[in-house]
């Protein structure tokens, strides 16, 4: 409700159709919109999902540049505008490290003297 009173909207997108995953949101009694972009090119276009044959032959792309990875789908946060004509740009994407700041956790984490602890 608050982000609404600023005019801004959260959405989550999947890859995975709507009934995949819809079940799961009202187990976990989640309120936000999540929508499927099955059938639709947004992931790739957005550059968080990378086909099957540009990963097998090393030509899939994350963050913008070229990934030796193994993953066809990976998390990324991208946002809109929409102006008064119903015109929608978009303003800012981020990735990887850049997703960091939504995950709470990672924040205490960081403030301790083993941080993340992620060396093995």
């Amino acid at each position: 409700q608050h982000l609404a009173h600023h005019d801004v909207a959260v959405v989550a997108v999947s890859h995975a159709p709507l009934a995949e995953f819809q079940a799961f949101k009202r187990r976990m009694g989640w309120k936000f919109d999540w929508v499927s972009s099955a059938g639709c090119d947004f992931n790739y276009d957005f550059g968080v999902t990378a086909r099957a044959e540009d990963v097998a032959a090393g030509k899939a792309t994350y963050n913008y540049e070229k990934t030796d990875g193994s993953e066809e789908e990976l998390p990324g946060l991208s946002v809109f505008y929409r102006n008064d004509a119903g015109e929608i740009f978009h303003t800012y994407s981020t990735y990887a490290r850049g997703l960091d700041m939504l995950v709470g956790a990672y924040n205490y984490l960081d403030l301790t003297p083993k941080g993340r602890n992620e060396d093995e």
